[in-house]
């Protein structure tokens, strides 16, 4: 690629996009030294839809984030025109994906998402970050190899709204995506407090824990002002038939995550300790009720052009399994390592 960063193409060979957004193009790459696949995102700097500062903070963000549950940062390079990223690369797609070619889902895979998201958030969360777009299309696998150790690991994405507070800071920015939004962020100056924290994390994995064992969200409106009123509320059931095959500990951890009190709602740390996720229960194999899978295709019809270009699940197609092959053959790999 002209005029590409001089230092990208001594490390790295880069290959095919993979996703595009507004203002960036994901390309598949590989790393030189030890012939490992990446993610690449190639940000345009000349985009009117630019805006360097939310760049800026999201590398920043992702610079201090070192865990395995957590999409990673490696590398960041720098042109006159362009900002690259090199990221992990994941191929497994997003859970709304995985759930919709699954043919039977059940509380252990919901039960398994929820712990990996949450150890992602006992990390940030510790480390003073709160995540604030916890949703499904920024939940994704690993792998979409069914016989690879890493096919079931689920892997936290997208830090574009992520940002770093000090201890008894509180953040009032309105941000996030409607339907998963905590009471605190559409009115910080509930009763509870001035602002709000890290706990809307939860309350927005609450409401993907719930989708995930129903197949539709607690709160539900076509207008953005209703539904934000229901939030408000916080008034929520588990409607028959949607929740027979449910578990009392799966609906017990839920209610206890969506508490509209943001200082009487479970921490990660907490929600890790919940029975439902630190003893799986002989319920925790039942399939859910069969209209399931029919919601969560419905919305994942619905949520497909929100996703972000980098969290676009990798189908390996003859052109890009024939362009890593080829690269791979000519790189040069130290004795010490092999070509993964």
């Amino acid at each position: 690629m002209f005029g590409m960063d001089a230092g990208l193409r001594k490390d790295y060979d880069m290959g095919p996009a993979i996703g595009e957004g507004s203002f960036s193009i994901v390309r598949l790459g590989i790393r030189r030294s030890n012939g490992e696949n990446v993610a690449i995102k190639v940000i345009d700097k000349k985009s009117i839809k630019f805006k360097d500062n939310v760049v800026q903070r999201e590398i920043a963000t992702m610079k201090l984030v070192d865990h395995p549950n957590c999409v990673m940062l490696y590398d960041i390079y720098d042109d006159s025109k362009h900002k690259y990223l090199v990221m992990e690369l994941v191929t497994g797609g997003t859970v709304m994906d995985r759930v919709v070619e699954m043919t039977h889902f059940t509380e252990k895979d919901a039960a398994t998402v929820t712990t990996h998201v949450l150890r992602a958030l006992e990390h940030l969360h510790a480390l003073g970050i709160t995540h604030r777009d916890i949703k499904p299309e920024n939940l994704l696998y690993k792998s979409n190899d069914p016989l690879s150790p890493d096919y079931n690991t689920v892997k936290l994405a997208d830090f574009g709204l992520a940002k770093f507070v000090g201890v008894d800071e509180t953040m009032k920015t309105t941000c996030g995506t409607p339907g998963y939004v905590a009471p605190e962020i559409i009115d910080p100056k509930m009763p509870f407090g001035d602002g709000y924290g890290p706990s809307v994390d939860i309350w927005s994995l609450g409401i993907v824990l719930y989708i995930m064992l129903c197949g539709f969200p607690p709160f539900l409106h076509e207008s953005t002002a209703v539904l934000f009123q229901l939030i408000r509320k916080g008034e929520f059931d588990f409607p028959t038939p949607y929740w027979d095959a449910v578990s009392s500990d799966a609906m017990d951890l839920v209610s206890k995550m969506l508490v509209v009190d943001a200082k009487s709602r479970l921490n990660a740390e907490q929600c890790l300790d919940h029975p439902w996720i630190s003893v799986s229960g002989p319920e925790a194999g039942r399939t859910l009720h069969s209209s399931h899978h029919a919601f969560m295709l419905i919305r994942k019809l619905q949520i497909f052009d929100n996703v972000d270009p980098a969290c676009m699940q990798v189908r390996y197609c003859l052109q890009w399994k024939l362009w890593i092959d080829e690269k791979k053959g000519c790189l040069f790999v130290p004795q010490s390592q092999e070509v993964s």
